[in-house]
């Protein structure tokens, strides 16, 4: 998994999969999440398809760069946007989505790609759909999951996924992996599985544990404000999946991110959560490769 410059300052890990000649896929990963979450079964099987599947970490987690110089305490952070001062919660995140999209297009050039689909997650559909915004142009395809637009009263989370979300992990290995468990409460009802959740657990704790980004991270996504205007302006190809088990995000994000993006298709899904379970994976691969072959047959 190299590491590649891709800004002044800034060093992206990534790690590809497929045949550099095949139309890229960029795989954006979600909130305080390594791109361990995108599995390597799933990257591989994507590839299989004719598709050349890059995945890498986000600023401020994993092997990328960390922005240790503006910590930022999670409890004071929340303390000022649930108050309404806004002004100092904007004082202590050092970044916003639209610098995250930029690192996805950083990594896209340093890698020699022009254009290529986008696939976020969670937070990863939010840059990804940043990036569609900010430069159209270099987007073939956008694919946003289990995401959100950024409107407060769209896709909010139950009470109890918000307080597992908020809650502290313990900072010890095996009390770590244990309290992947709780991550139960927003997965999918049928799929969820606690073993797979340990086993991602412990992967990102020995790959790289490091907690202190997840502040910042929050704060770009709360502080980036609504894309609505902006969405409902886009004409880049958008495909929509959501699962209807989804408690961190509720669906109404992803059915009011297809509302306002002219064209965009919907596909939720059922007996899926804020997860992409193993026994989902042939559906959610068929949806977007579909839709990449879709778009690409109406432009040869």
């Amino acid at each position: 998994m190299p590491n590649v410059d891709v800004s002044p300052g800034l060093s992206l890990a990534y790690e590809s999969f497929g045949d550099p000649g095949d139309p890229a896929v960029l795989l954006v990963m979600g909130f305080g999440t390594q791109m361990l979450g995108w599995h390597e079964d799933f990257c591989r099987a994507l590839a299989d398809r004719g598709r050349y599947v890059i995945r890498y970490d986000n600023r401020d987690c994993g092997l990328s760069t960390k922005f240790d110089d503006h910590p930022v305490d999670m409890g004071e952070f929340i303390t000022a946007v649930s108050s309404g001062d806004i002004s100092t919660a904007l004082a202590m995140v050092p970044y916003r989505l639209d610098d995250m999209a930029d690192d996805g297009f950083g990594l896209l050039t340093t890698l020699g790609i022009q254009r290529a689909h986008l696939v976020g997650a969670s937070m990863g559909g939010m840059i990804a759909q940043a990036m569609a915004i900010r430069a159209p142009d270099r987007v073939l395809t956008l694919t946003s999951m289990m995401s959100s637009t950024g409107e407060s009263e769209y896709g909010r989370s139950s009470p109890e996924a918000q307080a597992v979300l908020f809650s502290p992990k313990p900072t010890d290995r095996e009390g770590f992996v244990t309290a992947a468990e709780r991550e139960l409460v927003w997965a999918s009802k049928r799929y969820g599985d606690a073993a797979t959740l340990r086993e991602l657990a412990a992967a990102c704790y020995d790959r790289a544990y490091y907690p202190a980004g997840i502040g910042r991270q929050l704060g770009a996504m709360i502080l980036s404000g609504s894309r609505a205007d902006a969405l409902r302006e886009l004409r880049v190809p958008t495909l929509v999946i959501h699962g209807l088990d989804d408690t961190l995000i509720d669906p109404s994000g992803g059915k009011r991110t297809a509302e306002l993006v002219p064209g965009a298709s919907l596909r939720l899904i059922p007996d899926m959560g804020h997860d992409r379970p193993r026994a989902l994976w042939p559906q959610l691969i068929d949806l977007v490769a579909a839709h990449i072959d879709l778009v690409a047959a109406h432009t040869d």
